[in-house]
């Protein structure tokens, strides 16, 4: 089993990038895990909302396989705390069978295909972040959860 990252747009600003790498490095103590960046659209300033979304959900839905379980990052997922969090993916993970794939989408969302082909959705906060902030903060809160898992010194009550 193994955890991946989905992501629409590159992570072009360094310090997101130093960030990301600092947890992505930390993961691979604990499980296998990767980061897939699809790029941003070209001429996207062209099309719609509703295009966007689209075009979009067709790129994410094209590196996801049938046997994922996937999950996105969505303002309207449900909430935990970091404790909540590392006990959902303990029973994610002791399920097997299925690599987990997180996904955040564009500045628009997800396509409504991309909607029905989620096995869930996870909200952050009800703040709203930038898209490549919020790639920071999934990868340590993902860190922090196996630390809680392991029952290691790195998250405080």
């Amino acid at each position: 089993m193994k955890i991946s990252f989905l992501t629409v747009g590159r992570t072009d600003a360094g310090w997101v990038r130093e960030g990301l790498e600092t947890y992505i490095s930390r993961l691979g103590r604990y499980v296998p895990f990767s980061l897939t960046e699809i790029p941003a659209l070209k001429n996207a300033s062209s099309l719609t909302r509703a295009q966007v979304k689209e075009k979009e959900g067709v790129l994410i839905l094209k590196n996801i396989k049938p046997s994922d379980r996937v999950i996105l990052l969505d303002e309207h997922g449900k909430e935990f705390t970091s404790e909540g969090f590392a006990r959902e993916l303990e029973s994610m993970m002791a399920q097997g069978g299925k690599d987990i794939v997180f996904v955040t989408g564009g500045p628009y969302g997800f396509s409504e295909d991309v909607y029905r082909r989620c096995d869930g959705k996870l909200s952050l906060s009800r703040m709203t972040f930038p898209h490549q902030m919020v790639r920071v903060v999934f990868a340590e809160q993902l860190y922090r959860a196996f630390t809680i898992m392991k029952g290691e010194p790195y998250h405080h009550e």
